[in-house]
């Protein structure tokens, strides 16, 4: 991706401020006050829909959907020294009128931990660790008995060297020019297809197997992380988060930056009830995205694509 749809994603993150719910923020923002020690906690959401029809004169499709979310931390400080650990776990499904199968419309682990100490006033000596993969397959809907995605085929082991800029609780940049970044493909056919970027499966002219494709991909490059946040009204019942990394392989194409940008808008009725609003835009140079450009069942996988997801959801939401 070029670099002036970088620049341009982060004018957008920073206009477009941050914060999904109370707990989300807590995990994100740096602690304020003078308590020494661990702050615990989390949310838990869940949102259900369902619709059903009987002689229904405008036609319409059974269904029933599924979103759950867990996202708990644990914040530890001590005089000049922080340690920030965040687990985000969430899953989706959709069965929708004869089909049986379960649809996925969410699956995510995603673990961050990072360590600072204090160098001057706002900036924080810090190292970043990050793994992200899924839990249960994904496959080529409507086709789903052709496996594309399951977990740790993609996983992602990043771990980075930088500084922390903290200069109030609603903005933090991560700026790490050492990052060592891992790509995991624990499945062989995936593997052999070169997917998500490892190196693919040999084959001499007659199409027999040499060799089999890389399970791991390692690459070494810069990182930066940028978090923004902030609340809105007296009650604070409406609040954004926007999340924006980029990474560059310094080995390969480093003008081809990955991007995984992403902005929740939270809305709380109540202590239980909320209603949520998720986008996330996500560019990733060796992750090549199959589309049908003639329409004629012909699927070609020649190169990276923007990738764009939007989530809405009312249900329950606890924070502990």
């Amino acid at each position: 991706m070029r670099i002036s749809l970088i620049i341009l994603a982060v004018i957008i993150s920073n206009l477009c401020f941050g914060q999904i719910v109370d707990g989300e923020k807590t995990l994100r923002s740096k602690t304020t006050d003078t308590i020494i020690g661990w702050k615990k906690g989390g949310i838990v959401g869940l949102n259900l829909s369902q619709a059903s029809f009987s002689n229904w004169a405008a036609g319409g499709q059974n269904s029933i959907s599924f979103n759950g979310l867990i996202n708990v931390f644990a914040n530890y400080k001590k005089e000049n020294t922080t340690w920030d650990n965040m687990l985000d776990l969430g899953y989706g499904f959709l069965q929708q009128g004869k089909n049986k199968s379960m649809i996925k419309t969410d699956d995510k682990i995603d673990f961050t931990s990072k360590y600072g100490k204090i160098a001057k006033k706002n900036w924080y000596y810090a190292i970043l660790l990050n793994f992200k993969t899924q839990m249960l397959p994904g496959y080529n809907y409507p086709d789903d008995s052709t496996k594309i995605s399951d977990f740790l085929a993609p996983g992602y082991l990043l771990g980075a060297l930088g500084m922390d800029y903290k200069p109030n609780s609603h903005f933090n940049a991560f700026i790490a020019p050492i990052t060592s970044k891992n790509s995991f493909v624990n499945n062989t056919s995936m593997a052999d297809a070169g997917a998500f970027g490892v190196d693919k499966a040999t084959y001499d002219t007659a199409g027999v197997l040499i060799t089999h494709g890389k399970k791991t991909r390692s690459e070494f490059g810069g990182y930066i992380r940028i978090n923004y946040q902030t609340t809105f009204f007296s009650d604070k019942s409406v609040s954004l988060l926007s999340k924006l990394d980029l990474y560059s392989n310094y080995l390969h194409n480093p003008e081809n930056v990955d991007v995984n940008w992403e902005t929740i808008i939270g809305f709380k009725v109540n202590k239980f009830i909320s209603a949520t609003i998720t986008a996330q835009l996500v560019y990733d140079d060796d992750t090549k995205i199959g589309i049908d450009k003639n329409n004629d069942g012909i699927i070609d996988f020649s190169g990276p694509r923007t990738q764009f997801k939007e989530v809405i959801g009312i249900g329950f939401n606890y924070k502990f």
